[in-house]
């Protein structure tokens, strides 16, 4: 084996200027927003654990450092091939766009397009160099639009994890925190470069840090600390039990396995979080994120084990009731389930605290009828409450309601259907931000994806409540017929210079709510840039939300006068489209997400 150097750089050192390469053979990228959350959550909450709004900038040298693990570089010809670490590097790229294009309207900003991008004889080009992932990237970097739907899957990936990134990017750093964290990120953040001068020597490295010995997982050390305090004759009852579920669990996805016990162990245990301030200690809530076998072994027997029959039971009932309601949970993530729709919706927005939400008032003795009740409360109340800060251009970023998630979830442990309707009622009565709070509600960069899904829920809500069949999975699909975000005016402000003396407040109309329509990409594409005028008869053959503009969708069409007239929703033909039809339009989609997300719902439910 020739010379192996291993050096910790800091995210600066390893990226300033430098080029990455990656072989053909392992171009993909392959994370999911799961693991672009887990990255945002593990390097805010580290910054967050010296950050204090009064520091001086400079202060930021003294911050704790984080390591993020290692790459593997093979150094052939002057070039770095990435050998291990290119998802971690192309994240860090994602992140670094993000941060670049979060500081436009900031005054003080960080210089980090060197870290993305470097000039070589004239010539740009990105640090992490991949020829198909270049328009993409450009497109990010620009904060252009870019349509993926022909572009390699890992492309298509690229752009949908630089989506979540800006998803769930906490709002608390997107204003004067930012240049503090940007500094915490690129100085006091490390990596490990193990560089290698052969492929060959590369991979040795690669598989002796990967492949040596087989590493026991922390459900495996869990498994084994339970077992132990069994009484022999039941021991191989549990394990038997435990090995069909986690098997069940493994087939399910990649990483369900440990989610189900993270989710579980706090839904059930977690008394205290960490607060967010400077000096402050993982709580109960963090150590079951990280250490979830420790924990239980620390504390054992404040959560009632003490006795061989304690451990059993915990298993033979506990472990596999709720690893068999997660199981359902996950069911009902993918797809939409009758009943649980709003899991469904939900986790839509990507948001997987709601998990240990629907686990939280659960007990080993509910019924089958009892446990679906249960868990279409929470998650109807988590639906609202999502929505609602949406609709007030708020953050439901993992990080951002963490810590009201979980006030949520320690105090609904247990509840009856009863006690939790009128609980998660009471509790949306203290939110100060409905959808009467904010009339301006528009779409922009950062919110197409959420509007996106609101118009789904709008446009489906008006078509089943008319008697027609839910598409709301079809309007949210990705792929070649997906339905976009359409506007009802074209973007030619010079068209209603009679309303709007400057363009920009033109523009600022046209993003609002009532001139929003979920159309197919096809549609948005042949008609999008014509007249109103033009456009209307066309509207005539899409959905009954985009139809209910033309005067022919009152005509022969009963089901969708009928629940117009049942509703009292003020809804009407235009003929024209201006500013007052637009305002107009807004208030209907208001008074159409009031009797969506009612709150009042889960009092009826309740009671059933």
């Amino acid at each position: 084996m020739r010379e192996i150097l291993g050096n910790a750089k800091t995210v600066r050192e390893l990226l300033k200027g430098i080029k990455y390469s990656i072989d053909y053979y392992q171009r993909e990228y392959k994370w999911h927003d799961k693991q672009i959350r887990e990255l945002v959550d593990d390097l805010s909450g580290k910054f967050l654990e010296e950050y204090q709004p009064s520091h001086e900038r400079s202060k930021v040298a003294d911050y704790p450092h984080y390591f993020l693990g290692s790459i593997i570089i093979s150094k052939k010809d002057g070039v770095n091939f990435i050998v291990d670490g290119q998802q971690r590097l192309t994240s860090l790229t994602l992140l670094l766009i993000l941060l670049r294009n979060l500081q436009r309207d900031l005054g003080v900003q960080v210089n980090v397009d060197e870290l993305i991008f470097s000039e070589r004889f004239g010539q740009k080009s990105f640090n992490i160099h991949v020829d198909e992932r270049t328009p993409a990237m450009e497109a990010l970097f620009d904060g252009q639009p870019i349509d993926i739907t022909e572009q390699p899957e890992s492309v298509q990936n690229l752009v949908q994890r630089y989506r979540d990134l800006e998803e769930v990017f906490p709002d608390d750093f997107r204003g004067d925190a930012l240049p503090y964290f940007i500094d915490w990120l690129l100085e006091n953040v490390h990596l490990v470069e193990i560089t290698a001068y052969s492929d060959d020597d590369a991979y040795t490295i690669f598989e002796t840090m990967n492949d040596r010995g087989l590493s026991l997982s922390q459900t495996d050390m869990l498994k084994g600390y339970l077992l132990a305090n069994m009484s022999e004759q039941k021991r191989t009852t549990a394990n038997n039990r435990w090995r069909d579920r986690i098997r069940q669990l493994n087939a399910a996805g990649k990483e369900v396995e440990s989610d189900c016990f993270k989710a579980w162990l706090r839904s059930q245990y977690a008394n205290k979080i960490r607060e967010r301030k400077k000096g402050s200690r993982p709580e109960d809530f963090e150590r079951i994120g990280t250490e979830f076998h420790r924990w239980l072994r620390d504390s054992a027997e404040d959560i009632g084990l003490s006795q061989a029959d304690d451990f059993y039971r915990f298993v033979e009932r506990d472990f596999d009731f709720y690893s068999r309601q997660y199981l359902r949970i996950i069911d009902a993530t993918d797809r939409p389930v009758a009943g649980l729709e709003h899991v469904f919706y939900n986790a839509q927005h990507k948001f997987t605290l709601q998990n240990m939400l629907l686990l939280a008032p659960l007990r080993p003795d509910d019924d089958a009828a009892t446990v679906a009740l249960k868990m279409s409360l929470v998650a109807r109340y988590v639906d609202i409450l999502l929505t609602w800060r949406l609709w007030n251009f708020r953050s439901i970023s993992y990080s951002t309601v963490q810590y009201a998630m979980f006030i949520v979830m320690r105090d609904i442990r247990g509840m009856s259907p009863s006690d939790l309707a009128t609980h998660l009622h009471n509790t949306l009565g203290k939110e100060t931000e409905t959808f009467a709070s904010n009339d301006r509600l528009r779409v922009h960069v950062l919110n197409r994806q959420a509007l996106h899904r609101i118009l789904a829920r709008l446009t489906d809500y008006v078509e089943t409540a008319s008697g027609q069949p839910s598409r709301y999975a079809e309007l949210v699909a990705e792929g070649p017929n997906r339905y976009e975000v359409e506007h009802i005016w074209a973007n030619h402000p010079d068209r209603h210079r009679d309303e709007f003396a400057q363009a920009a407040d033109f523009a600022e109309h046209r993003n609002r709510i009532g001139g929003l329509l979920l159309l197919p990409k096809k549609f948005n594409g042949s008609y999008g840039d014509m007249p109103y005028a033009e456009k209307l008869p066309h509207y005539l053959t899409q959905n009954l939300l985009a139809r209910s503009l033309h005067g022919q969708c009152y005509q022969r069409n009963p089901g969708f006068v009928q629940f117009v007239t049942r509703s009292g929703l003020p809804f009407r033909a235009h003929e024209t489209f201006k500013k007052a039809d637009l305002e107009e339009r807004s208030l209907l989609y208001r008074q159409l997400a009031e009797a969506i997300w009612n709150p009042a719902d889960l009092l009826k439910r309740g009671r059933e």
